[in-house]
């Protein structure tokens, strides 16, 4: 059995955590604690936010790529994950992850407040129960409701601030969770063989690419909606509306592109703007926040 060098471990624990989603995961955090701030929040309330979130997400992520150890070797996109290749052993993979999962919660209950450690913690567990060791395998819901769990920083993000909820970031989460179907779906249509090699019923698997383009032109709309929802809600100004208008037509255009035309190249194309939709979107929140407070 080879030797696996120290640094080969090290990159495989990153590996675990998944940073490039955690990354769009905190992306949707600032925002969000400048819109609850009214204004810039202290820098070290973002760092300790932003590091209390990366180990909670990133604790999650490490538990669903232990639980799908079995299926990662079958598919294309995940064969090349540190479980598969030896990299690390599952018991190590499992002290790691309960282990920086444990220490976000910590984390967050000292140096923010405890109403951000438990919506951490809570987004951990619906992730871990409800998706990926439920939903992910039985259901093509899987992701419809299972994506309630990458909405939950922006209530993190408010709830740092304010140590409470309310209308602001409920319907941010609400812009996510419905944002996150036609977004992984798109993901699902380029992958659709290894997903029905492993057996899991996504949606394009069960019921075909045209129903699921026509879904995610459906869901396109509600995300549209909710982000102009989010502008009296939020007491937003003309820099973000004229942005919701004009990112949610483009985002529902794409969307109609792979109803149209479902394609890997197209159904790739609006998973590429998705990702680009929630980073301007959410940019441009921060930026109309700070520019009618004068910072």
């Amino acid at each position: 059995m080879p030797v696996i060098s120290l640094k080969n471990k090290l990159f495989g624990f990153i590996a675990l955590m998944k940073l490039r989603v955690v990354e769009l995961l905190l992306i949707t955090t600032v925002p969000t604690m400048v819109v609850a701030e009214e204004g810039l929040p202290s820098l070290w309330l973002i760092i300790a936010t932003l590091f209390g979130g990366t180990l909670a997400a990133g604790g999650a992520n490490a538990i669903n790529m232990y639980i799908d150890r079995d299926i990662d070797k079958l598919m294309e996109r995940t064969k090349g994950r540190p479980l598969v290749t030896g990299v690390l052993s599952s018991r190590e993979a499992l002290i790691f992850a309960i282990g920086i999962e444990i220490l976000a919660f910590l984390w967050l209950w000292l140096f923010v407040n405890f109403l951000s450690a438990v919506l951490a913690i809570s987004a951990c567990f619906f992730y871990v129960f409800i998706y990926s060791l439920w939903l992910k395998r039985s259901s093509t819901s899987n992701i419809v409701i299972g994506g309630a769990a990458g909405a939950v920083p922006v209530l993190i993000g408010w709830s740092s601030v304010t140590n409470s909820l309310d209308w602001p970031p409920v319907i941010l989460f609400l812009l996510i969770f419905l944002w996150t179907p036609p977004h992984f779906w798109a993901l699902a249509i380029r992958y659709r063989e290894d997903y029905s090699n492993a057996k899991v019923p996504m949606l394009p698997v069960v019921v075909g690419t045209k129903v699921t383009g026509y879904r995610m032109v459906l869901y396109a709309f509600q995300v549209w909606a909710m982000s102009l929802i989010f502008v009296p809600v939020a007491d937003m100004g003309l820099i973000y509306l004229i942005s919701a208008i004009s990112l949610g037509a483009i985002f529902t255009f794409f969307s109609f592109q792979v109803m149209l035309k479902p394609t890997r190249k197209s159904a790739m194309r609006l998973f590429g703007f998705s990702i680009s939709y929630i980073t301007m979107l959410f940019s441009l929140i921060a930026i109309d926040q700070l520019v009618r407070t004068g910072f």
